[in-house]
């Protein structure tokens, strides 16, 4: 890869600003180095937030992203800022777990793509979201995602 296929990021290597909302983060991509063979990024974000819709409160989850990328990958930076948009946006667990999915696969158009999202109790009642694309590769190594079910202080 030469500088030049590097041209269109711009954030990385800057000082970026967190987007106010999820609809003004840039996610960027660039392209997969490594075409001729399948393989899985994990992007692991343990202290996800975003806000209850109704009342306003934090909401704390723990996001497993796994994909196998096409043509292009997405650019960490990007990534950790588009999360990082949703600490001011209110919007219910389903909503968050499954937009961010489609806004990566929309993006990159994947190969294969699944999200798990552990959400922390809200009323005493955790709530885990699990999407994904379609059938994942095979003879390709998927690990399990290794969040535990929550089990409070048992």
């Amino acid at each position: 890869m030469a500088p030049s296929d590097y041209e269109d990021l711009d954030q990385l290597g800057t000082h970026t600003s967190l987007p106010a909302h999820p609809d003004e983060a840039k996610l960027e991509k660039v392209v997969n180095p490594r075409q001729e063979e399948p393989y899985l990024v994990r992007f692991t974000c343990p202290e996800f937030t975003s806000l209850c819709p109704v009342t306003g409160q934090p909401d704390f989850a723990h996001l497993v992203i796994d994909y196998v990328p096409d043509t292009e990958i997405v650019e960490s930076k990007s990534l950790k800022l588009y999360l990082g948009s949703f600490r001011n946006h209110g919007a219910f667990h389903e909503d968050c777990t499954v937009s961010i999915a489609r806004r990566i696969a929309d993006e990159i158009k994947p190969v294969w793509l699944r999200i798990g999202g552990y959400w922390y109790p809200r009323g005493g009642m955790p709530i885990d979201v699990f999407y994904q694309t379609g059938e994942p590769p095979k003879n390709l190594w998927i690990p399990d995602q290794g969040v535990p079910s929550y089990r409070g202080r048992g």
